[in-house]
């Protein structure tokens, strides 16, 4: 049996808390992983250029993979080389940005209109 790295949560904490706080993520190969489907590649570079900017600010860089209407978010601590809290903090993070619903909630950001043409993300829910 290898020695746990100090700060790296074991696969059975991982897979507890992402059904517990992050359920559309998982675990898979070493990273909690998190596929966005988008409307259009216009929707896909927005994704992306969203996880960027969080990413940045909390200095916690995830791997991206994309295409035409999805974006794949895959998180890992490579410094410690494992899944720590960073790993979930940011997860969490970016899953309240990029799936708030505006218009959800009232108020003036009522979102996108009901024409495809504006379509953005393909919410879960």
């Amino acid at each position: 049996m290898t020695q746990a790295r100090e700060g790296v949560l074991d696969d059975a904490t991982v897979e507890r808390r992402l059904k517990e706080e992050l359920p559309a993520w998982r675990l898979e190969e070493g990273w909690i992983r998190r596929t966005y489907k988008t409307a259009s590649w216009k929707s896909t570079l927005m994704v992306i250029n969203t996880v960027g900017h969080l990413a940045e600010a909390a200095w916690h860089h995830p791997d991206i993979t994309a295409s035409y209407a999805w974006v794949e978010v895959r998180l890992m601590n490579h410094a410690a080389k494992g899944i720590t809290e960073k790993d979930f903090a940011l997860a969490k993070k970016i899953e309240e940005v990029v799936s708030w619903q505006p218009g959800s909630e009232g108020g003036a950001l009522d979102g996108t209109p009901t024409d495809p043409r504006f379509a953005y993300i393909k919410y879960d829910k």
